[in-house]
């Protein structure tokens, strides 16, 4: 009886896909986190950039 639930317990895969996923999920959110920053920081910048010419061509 015993070697039978361990048999059941070695064939079921779900834990295993679960946890694939939550792999996955994790990557993807550090994956967007990178570029959601890296696109701040360059979208600062060029905001900034063009926030001085605006203040040169009204002449402040």
């Amino acid at each position: 009886m015993k070697t039978s639930i361990i048999k059941k317990l070695q064939k079921d895969e779900s834990g295993a896909t679960a946890i694939e996923y939550g792999l996955i999920a994790a990557l993807v959110s550090v994956a967007a986190i990178g570029a959601l920053t890296a696109m701040g920081t360059s979208l600062d910048t060029m905001f900034t950039t063009v926030s001085g010419e605006l203040d040169k061509a009204v002449g402040g």
